[in-house]
């Protein structure tokens, strides 16, 4: 017997008669398509809204936040950034290349929506293990796409990160954030306005590729034989891209546009009724008039099609002649599909409305309904069972290694393959590129004022942490995207979120969402930091097994005076080594990488973070920075302490000679709030008196120099053989040769 089409659609039957009800009547066949997509998991976010809540969104500096395409704070001088971050998991499992490259172009459009020139990009990608060749594959075609679209696009992408772990095998983690500069007065809200104005489709036109795409994909578990699905990811082109964000972006600054939408889940259907609802007001929307580039379409997949590089643009019929003549000099089709209505009511139509049309209605629905009527499940949560067990279990308890050494060159992998497939000077804006603490761009856009601010970005995650716990891991997180920027002398303003989880259906994943939702919102207030947008990835599973919680921070930071490069993570010969932070709990090893690694452990409490004096020790090295009292910095995060030092080291090709109390524990730990920092001679003195004066701690390590990297007791390795482990460990796993 064939399955009801609301369920062949991802409807349940309760929400099938929850639709009856809002209508007054059975939905039908299009009208049914239209909810499916808008009440799917990615679009209406209803196992988590009811969590979301919680966080903090406001703040004095902020213009726009959540709820809007991306989020816009005042960074001063008259200027604002928005920024966002979104995921392409499910896409980029099936088709990697596609899947990122269309995730690149997604968040673009959100940026430029709102008014803002992309300027910028960060990934932050996590895959399974490079000995499956299946993953080796993703990941290739995963930075392939980023590379690809970002690059002829022409934003650079400046920075982000990179993890492998068993758990994300079948379901890789892509997350893309971009940041936009405009003027105050030039920001665009999704909100149609007045009666009688005009829907304008920009862009490309409309086809089979992409549909129920993100909406779809994105609201089910994996399982194999999922090549199938291939059709539902979306095929971008770049090129189109920049064509539409010169045309938007003129537009604005002709004031031709009274509001816009760009068309990403859920395609027109999203977009339409989207803004229509946000101004209160409806629409009718011609489907005869929307420009397609397969024959044979009917109704339901135009108003679902996710094909990319589209926006739809409010815009008065005065004004029409003048946008049109806008999109010709781009070389960016423009269709009028549409008319701002009262009634609150979309109406999709088959002929042009109006006095004596014979046109058809084929769906009329309230548009509201497809966004603030969507469901809001309270989902059941329950602790994992094993909990108080798991805690218990502190890996203080395992062997202490003979030599520290080979475990610290296994955490040794330069990801330079990575972004040196990224055009990051696009702009010339890039002071900091990809592989530093934190990114740092000039604030500079053609048609701005100039300024001599500048930007820093981070993205962190650490899916280690938050399966151990979710709610301590992602304070640690933001955490450690907050020392970042301080690391390159910034002070933070804003917060994204992307928050990666498996099966919502399982109360263990929602607890998990739960906890790390709480863990944000109460690190976000103590530090004063809004969170001005984000995005959330459920279904993360494959074959029935879902991924460790994975939440990615975007911090976003501001240099007021920004006059000279940061020193960045390296040494100098003969420099002093100082660890600034505290030293209660610094060789706990619940959550760290070592104890992963080497003995396969997951167990024990993760360090307490203390955010009052985790921002005396950012203030400080912020200082430092800013006053170029040193010559190195560097924050202690995945990889503890030898990591930290390790990477100082190779990245300059300077050894060190240092001594680490509480032997491999306090080497491997990654216990929050701390810095290393390289520091001249003749500034030891001033540097430790300013620490000392904010209340941080100041423990001497030891002398930067030499060809080797020691730590007494405990490593004992060449310099050049460092190096060469930490340039060659990706290309090896990734099996590449000639690199």
């Amino acid at each position: 017997m064939p399955l009801a089409l609301h369920r062949e659609l991802g409807l349940t039957d309760d929400e099938a008669e929850a639709i009856t009800g809002l209508l007054g009547r059975p939905a039908n066949d299009l009208e049914l398509a239209m909810y499916a997509v808008m009440w799917s998991e990615h679009c209406s976010y209803k196992s988590s809204r009811v969590h979301l809540g919680r966080l903090p969104f406001t703040a004095p500096w902020v213009l726009a936040g959540f709820g809007e395409n991306a989020g816009v704070v005042d960074v001063g001088d008259g200027l604002a950034v928005a920024l966002r971050i979104e995921s392409h998991n499910h896409p980029s499992a099936i088709e990697p290349y596609q899947g990122a490259a269309t995730g690149v172009g997604g968040i673009i459009r959100d940026i430029f929506t709102m008014g803002a020139r992309p300027i910028a990009l960060l990934d932050s990608l996590h895959f399974g293990p490079l000995d499956n060749p299946r993953n080796r594959w993703v990941m290739e075609g995963v930075v392939s796409g980023v590379s690809g679209y970002g690059n002829s696009v022409g934003v650079p992408t400046v920075g982000g990160e990179l993890s492998v772990r068993p758990c994300f095998t079948g379901n890789p983690l892509v997350n893309v954030a971009c940041i936009g500069l405009m003027r105050h007065e030039r920001l665009v809200l999704a909100r149609a306005e007045g009666v009688g104005n005009l829907a304008v489709l920009l862009g490309s036109s409309t086809g089979r590729d992409g549909i129920g795409g993100v909406s779809v994909l994105a609201s089910a578990e994996f399982s194999d034989g999922d090549e199938a699905k291939r059709p539902s990811v979306q095929v971008g082109d770049p090129f189109e891209e920049k064509r539409l964000i010169e045309a938007c972006l003129a537009l604005f600054d002709a004031d031709l546009v009274v509001g816009i939408q760009d068309l990403g889940g859920a395609g027109l259907c999203c977009a339409t009724s989207e803004i229509a609802a946000n101004g209160g007001l409806g629409m009718d929307v011609d489907v005869r008039t929307v420009p397609l580039r397969e024959q044979g379409m009917v109704p339901a997949e135009i108003m679902t099609s996710e094909s990319q590089e589209r926006m739809l643009a409010i815009v008065e019929p005065g004004d029409l002649d003048a946008v049109l003549a806008v999109c010709r000099r781009w070389e960016v089709q423009a269709t009028v599909v549409g008319t701002v209505t009262t009634g609150g009511r979309l109406r999709i139509l088959d002929g042009p409305a109006g006095p004596g049309s014979t046109s058809i209605v084929l769906a009329d629905v309230p548009a509201a309904t497809l966004h603030d009527d969507a469901p809001r499940y309270r989902r059941p949560l329950a602790a994992p069972a094993d909990l108080a067990a798991r805690r218990a279990d502190d890996p203080a308890h395992l062997p202490e290694p003979a030599d520290c050494g080979p475990a610290v060159l296994e955490m040794l992998a330069d990801t330079s393959w990575v972004w040196s497939q990224y055009d990051h000077q696009l702009f010339l804006n890039t002071v900091e590129g990809p592989g530093g603490d934190a990114a740092i761009l000039r604030v500079k856009a053609p048609g701005l004022p100039a300024s001599r601010r500048g930007l820093a970005l981070t993205t962190d995650s650490n899916s280690r942490w938050c399966a151990l716990d979710p709610r301590a891991g992602t304070a640690l997180l933001l955490a450690e995207g907050v020392l970042n920027v301080a690391c390159v002398g910034a002070r933070p303003l804003a917060v994204v979120n992307c928050l990666n989880f498996g099966n919502p259906e399982h109360p263990e994943v929602m607890w998990q969402l739960s906890e790390a939702v709480d863990g944000l919102a109460d690190t976000c207030r103590a530090m004063g930091l809004p969170v001005v947008g984000g995005n959330v990835s459920l279904y993360n599973s494959s074959d029935g097994a879902d991924i460790d919680p994975t939440p990615v921070i975007g911090v976003l930071g501001v240099i007021d005076e920004l006059v000279r490069r940061p020193p960045g993570a390296g040494l100098t010969e003969g420099g002093h080594l100082l660890l600034l932070g505290p030293t209660a709990g610094a060789g706990a090893l619940a959550g760290s990488r070592w104890a992963e690694t080497a003995h396969g452990h997951r167990g024990g409490a993760l360090p307490v973070l203390d955010v009052e004096a985790h921002l005396a020790v950012c203030d400080v090295v912020r200082d430092l920075v800013t006053d170029s009292l040193v010559d190195g910095v560097h924050d202690v995060s995945d990889g503890g302490l030898a990591l930290a030092l390790a990477e100082m080291a190779v990245r300059t090709g300077v050894g060190f000679d240092v001594v680490v109390e509480a032997g491999h524990a306090g080497l491997f730990s990654e216990s929050p709030s701390r810095v290393v920092v390289c520091v001249p001679r003749a500034h030891v003195a001033d540097v430790t008196r300013r620490a000392g004066e904010a209340g941080v701690a100041v423990t001497p390590l030891g002398h930067a120099g030499g060809d080797r990297l020691v730590v007494a007791g405990l490593v004992d390795v060449a310099v050049p053989e460092a190096v060469a482990t930490w340039t060659g460990s990706l290309p090896a796993k990734l099996q590449l040769t000639g690199i």
